[in-house]
C-alpha cells in the first residue's frame, strides 16, 4: 500500500510461516510488504498449546467482518500453521502473533510468528501495578486492528510514567478498556466493565464473564467514570500476557486490590481455567 506505515519486523526465534511455509528470521523482507488494514490476535503458547485458539480466530473474523472483509483460510489451515510453527521453534513458551494483510484481495497474506513476550513477575501479582490514564478511544473498538501511531504514543506516556498499563478515558469521561487489556472494576459484591459495544471484546475478558457467572459473582456491563474512582474497592486487567492482574494505583490514586477477596477469586478461578483447556487439548 503506497504510502502506508510499514509493519515493524518483529519476529523472533529461528522461524516464522507465511503462507504455510516455513522462513527463516534471517530474511524478514515480508514485513516491509505488509500494510494497511492489517487484523491480528496474539495468542499464548502454554506447553505447546496456543491458548483458547477457537475465540482468537472467532474474534479475528470477527474484526475481518466488522471493516468489510473476510478471512479465506480456514480455521484447520490456520490452526495447522500455528502448531507448525510451535513445532519449528521447538515449543517455546510465549506468545505468537497471528496477522492476516492483504484483506481485500484473494490472495490474502497470512504471517505467523512468534513475538517478544513479557509476563508479570510473582511480585507483580502480590503488590499489584502502577496505572496511567490516558485520553483515548478507538475508532473501531471491536476491531483488532494494528496502529502503530496509537502503540508508539501510548508506550512513550507509559514509560514516562513508569507505569505497566494506560487506562484509556473517552471524551466524556468514561473509563473504556486499557491500552492493551480489558479492566474490570469491584464494588461491594459485583464487578463492572465496559459495555461490549465500547471496548475490544478481550478473549480472557471473554472467560472471565463467563467463569464469574458460573461462581455466581455478579458481573455489570456498565461504564465507570473518571469521577467515581474514590467510588470503587478494586479493579484489575486482563490479557493474554497477564491473566488477571491486580491494579494498585492509578495515577495517585490507591486501591487495595492484592486483598480483595473477589478479585483473588477471580484470578484463581482463570488459572483453573488455563489449566483446564491445556490438558484437554494435550489429549487429543
Amino acid at each position: 500500500m503506497k504510502g502506508a506505515k510499514k509493519l515493524k519486523n518483529e519476529a523472533i526465534l529461528d522461524y516464522y510461516i507465511l503462507n504455510g511455509d516455513v522462513y527463516s528470521t534471517d530474511n524478514m523482507d515480508i514485513f516491509n510488504q505488509i500494510g494497511f488494514p492489517s487484523i491480528y490476535e496474539v495468542i499464548r503458547v502454554i506447553d505447546g498449546i496456543p491458548l483458547y485458539f477457537e475465540d482468537h480466530i472467532y474474534r479475528m473474523r470477527k474484526s475481518a467482518e466488522l471493516l468489510g472483509y473476510e478471512i479465506f483460510k480456514s480455521n484447520e489451515e490456520i490452526i495447522n500453521q500455528i502448531s507448525r510453527l510451535i513445532k519449528v521453534n521447538n515449543s517455546p513458551n510465549l506468545n505468537i502473533k497471528l496477522l492476516c494483510s492483504n484483506l481485500t484481495e484473494k490472495n490474502q497474506i497470512i504471517l505467523v510468528y512468534f513475538i517478544e513476550s513479557h509476563y508479570p513477575t510473582k511480585q507483580m501479582y502480590n503488590r499489584g501495578i502502577h496505572t496511567i490514564l490516558f485520553n483515548s478511544e478507538r475508532k473501531n473498538p471491536n476491531a483488532k486492528v494494528v496502529n502503530t501511531s496509537f502503540r508508539e504514543k501510548v508506550n512513550e506516556k507509559i514509560k514516562a510514567e513508569k507505569a505497566y498499563e494506560a487506562i484509556l478515558v473517552n471524551s466524556a469521561g468514561y473509563i473504556t478498556e486499557g491500552s492493551r487489556s480489558n479492566i474490570f472494576f469491584v464494588k461491594d459484591n459485583s464487578v463492572y466493565t465496559a459495555p461490549a459495544g465500547d471496548v475490544l471484546l478481550g478473549v480472557t475478558r471473554k472467560r472471565i464473564v463467563a467463569l464469574c457467572k458460573n461462581v455466581g459473582i455478579n458481573v455489570v456491563e456498565k461504564n465507570v467514570h473518571v469521577d467515581n474512582l474514590d467510588e470503587i474497592d478494586g479493579l484489575f486487567m486482563t490479557g493474554t500476557s497477564v491473566n488477571v492482574l491486580p491494579i494498585t494505583t492509578i495515577d495517585n490514586k490507591k486501591y487495595d486490590s492484592v486483598n480483595n477477596e473477589i478479585i483473588k477469586r477471580i484470578g484463581e478461578e482463570y488459572l483453573q481455567d488455563v489449566r483446564g483447556y491445556i490438558n484437554l487439548k494435550k489429549k487429543k
